[in-house]
């Protein structure tokens, strides 16, 4: 009785202390009922997360239709402390024998730390085990957000049947493989008596002992309960849609995941470290902030010392750049394929993006050669660009000589052509460059696309047209047009309108998925910050802030273990890729791109994590640049593939040798413009290419 009473004082010193340090914390709380102890987090004197009523530990015993059955719970019945640990003891009864299991709960921060420990003490194997941890918390809404794989629901995804749903129906369950997460969390926001609360469980990924299925890990996610939400962490078992056992596999694809239970052997010790938290949320759709900036401060992910360095891929970039230029008579470009003559404007081909990014490296890429292909790319381009009701084509044929015509209008595409052109303008004038002909067709892109968005009948369906707030703001720099700034401005309105408080996600930014992306993010955060730079407007700043929240989602934070493979061969580092939409679940280097304006963002508002996470993010991605300074697109971290070559084997259910490939075979221009475009920004920010800072 003694020692009972002294822990139950230190814990509660423990507590006292961590809300007079963190006021916003969500704070370690244990309740005892009888003989048991029922753990809490609690959020302004709330409960907002809590152990089940039937148990601390469930532990499933067998496996049927598809899913984990025969669940007996335990409770904690013994508590002591050591240092700032608070530890609790317990055991769950089975028929085949007891587990002992041990929680250990440290308030780090605003989080709380707990390290789990299953014991099999059953004289013989248990053969179809299902582990778990879960928490309740009292909200239940389809305000989830699973990084790279659950935006609020993903309503813009939904329609298309090709993505992971969440509506928040009693009974509905999203739950996925802890390596399909750039950032390992599930948080909840919800609204309780008029007011915004938030709720998240973390997760320290790792493989399971004894996995019936190869490469078995454990799972992530949430069920909808009749009264609240489930947070859940599973040894192994999956379910999305309405299904159990599903996962995504492709594209297109969702594929079976079925026996995922365990093996274990008497005396086998399990662990797993799990972080949990509470906390208020200041505005609709601000719930995810927290988390996923405490998902960078638990793993600081920010260490580049092993990776390429900002020289390494410059020259290699360029030197691929090289192997990709056509010159011909009076045409000349940089090439979107390495066996198809297209120059292409915006998204895959980047044609335009050179013009900039090699004026600004001219003196790191070895000065002369590098601005004549620069200067002659964009004079040619732009010179014989065509325009038609719908702005002006971005495919050009340069065997035949003609413009592709017929194509849907690539709305992005025009916007990331247009602030390419902009940004080689600026630079040109300061080099006292000519450059007629790129500002003839700035002009005549921005008059149409100022008068376009300006007019009463202007309606963007996704996200994807904030690519046309930075060229505008900056044209209005250039040129001075006001109708550019009003243009502008209008546009930045709306995409605020529609997608600070989340109710429809950025969305829309990749030309192969019309679903919620982080493309779509960026394309709000570059239109936010540009606003915000020419009307200093602190309003933009917040919305550029939110913006990229949502794009850092998508931002590997650890190096996901992977299988032998291809990847495994060159002790691939995940950290700093990106994860491409919740469609398209392979990660890939544009984030290179965003990383420039995450660096200026963290200038902008004195956050030194954000511009360490963008270095990260530019130098991570130089990893797997071939001798020829090439790079593929899909590098599979995950039980994911959408490359023909993988195509018919997951749609067998085979996800054999698909985690820890790498898809190299689609190489188009953009995979090199974007590392020197984005080094091009890098440097005009200050950063050291020399020094990698």
């Amino acid at each position: 009785m003694h020692s009972r009473f002294k822990a139950g004082v230190a814990w509660a010193i423990i507590g006292i202390m961590v809300m007079s340090a963190h006021a916003n914390a969500g704070t370690l709380k244990l309740h005892k009922q009888g003989d048991a102890y029922r753990v809490q987090i609690l959020e302004g004197g709330n409960v907002s997360l809590s152990s089940p009523a039937e148990g601390l530990w469930s532990i499933a015993m067998d496996w049927q239709d598809a899913w984990p059955s025969t669940w007996m719970h335990g409770q904690a019945t013994e508590l002591e402390t050591a240092a700032n640990w608070t530890i609790l003891k317990g055991q769950v009864q089975t028929p085949q024998g007891p587990w002992q299991v041990r929680d250990a709960y440290q308030q780090l921060g605003k989080v709380v730390k707990c390290v789990r420990r299953f014991t099999w003490q059953g004289k013989q194997a248990a053969e179809r085990v299902t582990l778990s941890v879960r928490f309740v918390c009292p909200g239940r809404d389809k305000r989830v957000l699973m990084p790279g794989i659950m935006y609020y629901g993903n309503p813009s995804g939904a329609r298309s049947g090709r993505v992971p749903v969440y509506t928040g129906a009693t009974g509905e369950t999203l739950i996925c493989e802890e390596h399909r997460f750039p950032m390992p969390y599930a948080s909840l926001e919800w609204t309780e008596k008029d007011k915004l609360h938030g709720a998240a469980l973390h997760s320290l990924p790792c493989p399971v002992p004894g996995g019936n299925r190869e490469d078995q890990w454990w799972s992530l996610g949430v069920t909808a309960l009749d009264h609240g939400t489930e947070f859940s962490l599973l040894s192994g078992p999956c379910a999305m849609n309405g299904k159990r056992s599903l996962i995504k596999g492709g594209q297109q694809d969702f594929v079976s995941y079925d026996h995922a239970y365990i093996k274990v052997e008497p005396g086998t010790v399990i662990e797993k470290t799990f972080y949990l938290e509470a906390y208020p949320v200041q505005r609709e759709g601000a719930g995810f902030q927290r988390p996923t900036r405490n998902s960078l401060g638990l793993f600081r992910p920010w260490s580049v010392e092993e990776m390429p360095s900002f020289a390494q891929i410059l020259e290699g970039k360029y030197r691929y750049a090289q192997s990709r230029w056509y010159e011909k008579d009076e045409i000349a470009g940089f090439g979107k394929y390495a066996n198809r003559s297209f120059f292409v404007f915006g998204w895959c081909g980047q044609a335009a993006a050179c013009g900039y990014a090699l004026q600004v490296l001219s003196d790191e890429l070895g000065g002369r050669e590098a601005l004549r292909m620069a200067k002659q790319s964009l004079d040619f381009i732009c010179s014989q660009a065509q325009f038609y009701d719908k702005g002006f084509y971005t495919w050009y044929a340069y065997d035949t000589g003609q413009w592709v015509t017929g194509r849907r209008p690539e709305w992005l595409s025009q916007g990331q052509a247009m602030y390419n052109v902009a940004n080689a303008i600026r630079v040109a004038r300061k080099k006292s460059i000519a450059c007629d002909t790129w500002e003839a067709f700035l002009k005549r892109a921005c008059d149409f696309h100022a008068q376009r968005i300006l007019s009463d009948d202007w309606h963007s369906e996704s996200t994807n047209e904030a690519f046309f707030i930075g060229p505008l703001c900056k044209a209005f720099e250039l040129l001075g047009h006001e109708t550019y700034q009003q243009a502008a401005i209008k546009a930045g309105q709306v995409y605020a309108q529609r997608h600070v408080a989340m109710r429809e996600p950025y969305w829309g930014g990749t030309l192969d998925a019309s679903c919620e992306d982080k493309e779509g993010a960026f394309a709000a955060l570059q239109g936010f910050l540009e606003l915000y730079e020419m009307t200093g407007e602190a309003q933009w700043l917040e919305r550029a802030e939110h913006a990229c929240d949502v794009a850092l989602t998508y931002v590997v934070v650890w190096d996901i273990d992977l299988p032998a493979g291809r990847l495994r061969n060159h002790a691939f580092k995940t950290r700093g890729w990106t994860a491409v939409s919740v469609q398209n679940m392979h990660i890939d280097v544009y984030g290179v791109l965003i990383a420039p304006d995450v660096y200026r963002l963290g200038q902008l508002t004195k956050q030194e994590e954000l511009k360490k996470t963008a270095l990260l993010m530019y130098r991570s991605c130089g990893q797997l640049m071939d001798p020829y300074g090439s790079q593929g697109e899909q590098p599979h971290q995950t039980n994911y593939a959408q490359h023909g070559e993988f195509r018919e084997q997951i749609r067998n259910n085979d996800m054999r040798g698909v985690r820890g490939n790498y898809v190299e075979n689609w190489t188009v221009f953009w995979i090199t413009a974007h590392f020197l475009n984005a080094a091009a920004e890098f440097k005009e920010l200050g950063v050291d290419l020399v020094a990698g800072y």
